[in-house]
């Protein structure tokens, strides 16, 4: 099993950070093809918990909680290609939901990946819509929340 980190921005190296950046720009610019600001300024928002999984000082998997605007919200959640299929980003997940425990989180989660965040709890909470030319759809977890017991093993989550 590899461990599970997370901190605020204030507290990750620049290593980290520099790693962390890279798998979501390989993943999400570069294998999904998307057009959008990756570095979007909500990495540094104080509200931002970063978890993510290491290989030899190499982020593998990554995704970050953030809590602004009386909403908690759960987004870049990303493993690299070479590590998919070991359960990462379910135990991120995990991880993340223990820390929101008591919250209303809310997704915006490609289509594909629906019955996924599923066994997470999270259900549909608006109709589809298009970003990056990926077919998306709001997902939402009630603050009384449907555990998985067993977390998921499908890593096959690309992004979101």
């Amino acid at each position: 099993m590899v461990d599970i980190h997370h901190a605020s921005f204030a507290d990750l190296t620049g290593h980290e950070v520099y790693s962390i950046c890279k798998l979501r720009v390989d993943v999400f610019v570069v294998e999904q093809n998307c057009a959008y600001p990756e570095l979007d300024g909500a990495d540094e928002h104080p509200g931002t918990v970063h978890f993510w999984h290491s290989i030899d000082g190499t982020v593998v998997s990554t995704l970050r909680l953030l809590r602004s605007g009386g909403e908690t919200r759960i987004g870049r959640v990303c493993t690299a290609a070479s590590a998919r299929g070991r359960g990462l980003s379910a135990q991120l997940m995990n991880a993340a939901l223990a820390q929101a425990d008591g919250e209303t989180v809310v997704i915006g989660a490609q289509s594909q990946l629906e019955k996924w965040y599923g066994g997470f709890g999270f259900v549909r909470s608006g109709p589809d819509y298009v970003e990056d030319a990926i077919a998306h759809l709001p997902m939402t977890r009630t603050a009384s929340p449907r555990r998985d017991p067993h977390g998921s093993s499908n890593d096959g989550v690309l992004g979101q």
